[in-house]
């Protein structure tokens, strides 16, 4: 509906909805079920994602599940590998074991969104030259402002996650809210905001860089 504007992505989440109410740990089998629609789709897509690791106890209990989760992400490291597509990374109480595998994998284009894990634990993803988007929910996050204090603004990059993470706890986020993450960074870097949009910018155009050819920036 809206070509040039809406870009999209496809991977498998660690964590499948079984319904509304009901979410469980990602298998091997999803991603099987996936892999034709993104190789059909491979010419379209800017990125393989959302993918990655979700080691909350209630989605990932057991080493079995955990383990499952990384070979669905080894799999599709490979594919954007293969297809020369960047990776769209979730890490939820997962960002050192996440790293950890990407570096392993050799994965080279990376952006690690939401990134809930210690700033000290980023920089190790910095050294490997990823990026890491910050949502509106920096705001209320002590995490999230840490994280931008030690992350240097090359590395960083906007979002809003919609309808989650957004600056208020359970009212929907709207991607208006983008401008609210862009000042917040500015405020705690101490520089202007045009700085901050300037900037980050650029850093998706290098993460992303088929949004040059969508966008004709």
């Amino acid at each position: 509906r809206f070509p040039g504007f809406v870009l999209p992505c496809l991977g498998v989440h660690p964590v499948q909805e079984v319904s509304p109410e009901e979410q469980r740990s990602v298998t091997l089998k999803d991603l099987d079920a996936a892999l034709p629609l993104m190789e059909l789709y491979k010419d379209k897509l800017v990125a393989i994602g959302e993918v990655g690791l979700d080691f909350t106890p209630r989605f990932a209990s057991t080493v079995e599940q955990k383990e499952e989760q990384r070979q669905v992400l080894i799999k599709q490291v490979e594919l954007a590998r293969r297809l020369d597509l960047p990776l769209n990374v979730h890490s939820r109480s997962a960002g050192r074991p996440t790293i950890s595998l990407l570096k392993e994998q050799g994965a080279s284009k990376v952006l690690l969104h939401a990134f809930d894990g210690k700033p000290s634990v980023a920089m190790e993803g910095v050294k490997a030259g990823y990026f890491f988007s910050i949502p509106p929910s920096i705001i209320r996050s002590e995490q999230k402002q840490k994280l931008v204090k030690l992350l240097p603004l090359e590395s960083i990059c906007l979002e809003t996650d919609s309808p989650a993470l957004g600056p208020e706890k359970q009212v929907r986020n709207e991607p208006k809210n983008i401008y609210i993450a862009a000042e917040y960074i500015a405020k705690i870097k101490g520089i202007p905001v045009e700085e901050v949009i300037e900037v980050t910018t650029q850093n998706a155009m290098k993460v992303f860089p088929k949004l040059q050819n969508f966008l004709r920036v």
